[in-house]
């Protein structure tokens, strides 16, 4: 079958959640047989070089353009009363690239990551000009249901900022809605999305779950003992630019480090992570905190830590993270934000906590039980094994593809 790729970012190197499962998801596909071609906008000229490597490490063909100015792009998502989202990763090039490969041969299927996307689509001159058994099946992986990040967004702000993702909640709920009902499958990571966008869609006939996996061969346990620090080691692992990952660090280190530091004056924590923003990188002046910025291998981070630490307040979908820190048996305390979406319980896999007091608890509870430790460190190996390989989550997304054999066959 031939595959066109919508990406919003080219996928290569896989080194953040979105671009692992596309890469994961291009993979299986690649292997399955299918011919692919990747179109994904440029921030800069030097994303070329990810576009050329992802060219290089999966049988794919991969087109990209240069994305217009950033204020070019607000702009336009003003006049136009879109969402900036989805104005962000527009560019007419692009556009023009898609529909001429359209043009040149059949298309079996159009897989779009991100709502941001689906535009491509609604103004593709080559789409809109098929219908019934001509047009492409349209596929949708939303990922997480982004106008409800914007709707967490707004509640945690003030000012002219509250209004601005007020307006990109409102904007994205009613470009979503027009998906589903355009598109032929729609995919979450989560059932508690699916069960989100039900409760505003009222129905659900076009949702799957198709959860993230991951790579056991790039996460394991610790195969010799590890030297560390005196400790505890504590660790937050992410994009850290990222607002809910930013906010999750500002939050622990505001109401909780102190009181870590006052029971453990060894207590070490380590925000490991790429692009760390200015609030991020202040952190490092706290007695004891580490802030190392981009990583060229983080499995050395897992090995060293005691705790990992995921004190989301601001989160959807499943965090990748926490399923690193389960493969490579680090026990985990976090929030029930962090938690959502994955299939583990509280006290069986990891420990949760809503409130600094409660996550302090959960640290000490580890630090003072070598028992509750290697319980929690089993029981979480074992469901990342048993429940989260990529083959297994990806299987749902290759029947969606096929479906558009059986379409062309009946």
């Amino acid at each position: 079958m031939n595959i066109i790729y919508l990406s919003h970012r080219v996928p290569f190197p896989a080194d953040k959640g979105e671009k692992i499962r596309t890469y994961h998801q291009l993979e299986y596909l690649a292997k399955q047989g299918h011919s692919i071609a990747v179109f994904s906008p440029l921030e800069t000229q030097k994303e070329q070089l990810f576009s050329d490597g992802l060219a290089r490490a999966l049988p794919v063909s991969v087109h990209c353009a240069l994305l217009p100015s950033g204020l070019w792009r607000k702009g336009v998502s003003l006049m136009q009363s879109k969402p900036v989202s989805v104005s962000h990763f527009y560019s007419r090039r692009l556009q023009q690239q898609i529909d001429a490969h359209l043009a040149r041969q059949p298309v079996d299927a159009v897989v779009c990551t991100s709502s941001a996307m689906a535009d491509y689509v609604f103004r593709s001159a080559e789409l809109s000009a098929r219908s019934g058994r001509s047009r492409p099946r349209l596929i949708m992986d939303f990922m997480d249901l982004d106008s409800d990040k914007w709707h967490q967004y707004q509640q945690q702000s003030e000012g002219i900022m509250r209004w601005v993702y007020q307006r990109e909640s409102h904007l994205l709920s009613g470009m979503e809605q027009r998906i589903y009902h355009a598109f032929d499958a729609c995919l979450f990571i989560s059932e508690n999305e699916v069960d989100l966008f039900s409760i505003e869609l009222g129905e659900r006939t076009k949702l799957h779950v198709s959860a993230n996996g991951l790579d056991t061969q790039s996460f394991y346990p610790p195969t010799k003992t590890i030297k560390k620090p005196r400790g505890p080691n504590l660790l937050f692992t992410g994009v850290m630019n990222y607002k809910p990952n930013e906010d999750a660090v500002l939050w622990f280190v505001k109401t909780q480090w102190p009181e870590v530091r006052a029971r453990w004056p060894d207590a070490r924590f380590v925000i490991a992570g790429m692009t760390p923003s200015n609030r991020v990188q202040a952190l490092a002046e706290h007695d004891g905190i580490e802030v190392t910025g981009y990583v060229t291998d983080i499995l050395p981070y897992y090995h060293r830590a005691d705790v990992f630490i995921a004190p989301f307040r601001l989160a959807r979908g499943v965090q990748n993270k926490i399923l690193q820190a389960f493969a490579c048996g680090v026990p985990v305390v976090t929030t029930g934000k962090g938690a959502e979406g994955i299939a583990c319980q509280h006290n069986e896999h990891l420990l949760v906590g809503e409130t600094p007091d409660a996550m302090i608890e959960a640290i000490d509870r580890l630090v003072n039980n070598a028992d509750l430790v290697q319980r929690l460190k089993n029981n979480a190996l074992s469901l990342v094994q048993q429940s989260y390989s990529w083959q297994g989550q990806l299987a749902g997304l290759g029947e969606l593809v096929r479906q558009s054999e059986l379409q062309e066959a009946t």
